[in-house]
């Protein structure tokens, strides 16, 4: 595969220039230990890991997010297989604007922001629309229709122009520390 140049907001610890990251089928991220402990709890069982404390603590809202990755998950691996998984990639921009729009958002949004870094990936890439991802509920058929106009890229329902968020897997190197933000 061709290599490409992205750039990551950075939001859940420092990342450091050199540093690689691999994202597979064995490889996951945190969508996908949020996911899995939401849906551990959903299941009946009793919370265990690191995340169950803040899944717990806002229980309504990651159920809404675990039925709709998983959703995402079953549609991506049926019909678009080549696509990375929400649940083993990194969430990026093709430019540093793009990059600076998302930490903007997360920032006003209450969320910590790190860094913008530029990265290098082998591995597989797509480009979604962020106005396609939905709220998931109880109802699996509705959930998959959902999944399918993400992964299908159709046109967003709010009639805007596209929120594009690139997913990339594979090999992952931090080429270039673009941005450092202060935390204070």
């Amino acid at each position: 595969m061709a290599e490409n140049y992205l750039y990551h907001v950075v939001t859940e610890k420092p990342m450091k220039l050199g540093q690689t990251i691999i994202f597979d089928h064995n490889h996951h991220n945190g969508v996908y230990h949020r996911v899995m402990a939401c849906k551990n709890i959903l299941d009946g069982n009793k919370p265990s890991d690191k995340d169950s404390k803040l899944i717990t603590s806002n229980l309504e809202y990651w159920t809404v997010r675990t039925y709709r990755e998983l959703a995402l998950e079953k549609v991506r691996g049926e019909n678009y297989p080549n696509y990375p998984s929400r649940m083993s990639c990194l969430y990026t921009s093709k430019t540093f604007v793009d990059a600076e729009m998302w930490a903007n958002s997360f920032i006003n949004s209450g969320r910590k922001v790190y860094q913008i870094v530029k990265l290098r990936t082998n591995g597989r890439v797509f480009d979604g629309d962020a106005y396609n991802v939905f709220d998931g509920t109880q109802d699996a058929e509705e959930n998959e229709r959902n999944a399918d106009y993400y992964w299908s890229n159709q046109p967003n329902k709010l009639d805007k122009e596209q929120l594009v968020e690139t997913l990339i897997d594979g090999k992952i190197e931090v080429v270039e520390i673009v941005k450092e933000f202060s935390l204070s």
